[in-house]
């Protein structure tokens, strides 16, 4: 009887959790994004994978719908990857959760994320994960606090080990180059 109970009450959450996905559609067709019903069911059969993977539980309806609010106006997300994009977040958001020891809040994380996805990373998920965000873990678990009260923001120069170019200094170079 328990387990049927607990049957319901999952099938009920992830009903909720689909009309909310859905209902994001509003703001995100703004941005040329829009999730399929298909879609919004993987993206829910995604986090659930994650959460279980990661050994996490969540009470509230999760974090996806504040992923793709902070993501839809990314210059490197449109609807041909958009949903594939988003789980790749999401399962990052919920692997950096556990690397950073809880440490982050959802929003410092998030914030820093993005940042890095829209600019040092140009999109690419993977240095996302791999290099930016397991540097960022790395240093807090070291006892690096820098993050807080910046709530994510501007955290990632000091952490960096490559060389970044200077746009400016390019296409001064380039001027140089071509028309001198």
């Amino acid at each position: 009887m328990e387990d049927k109970l607990f049957e319901l009450m999952l099938l009920k959450k992830q009903e909720i959790e689909l009309v909310t996905l859905l209902n994001c559609n509003e703001k995100t067709k703004e941005f040329g994004l829009v999730l399929t019903n298909e879609e919004a069911k993987e993206l829910v059969k995604s986090r659930n994978e994650s959460l279980k993977n990661y050994q996490r539980i969540e009470f509230s309806s999760g974090i996806l719908e504040y992923l793709i609010f902070s993501f839809c106006d990314s210059s490197y997300i449109n609807q041909n990857n958009y949903a594939e994009t988003l789980m790749e977040l999401q399962d990052i958001f919920y692997m950096f959760k556990n690397e950073s020891d809880d440490k982050l809040t959802d929003e410092e994380l998030i914030t820093f994320m993005k940042e890095q996805f829209e600019s040092v990373c140009s999109g690419d998920t993977d240095y996302l994960a791999n290099t930016c965000l397991e540097r960022f873990a790395q240093a807090i678990r070291a006892g690096y606090t820098g993050y807080i009260g910046s709530d994510g923001h501007n955290q990632y120069e000091d952490l960096s080990l490559e060389q970044r170019w200077d746009k400016d200094l390019y296409l001064e170079v380039l001027r140089e180059l071509f028309w001198d």
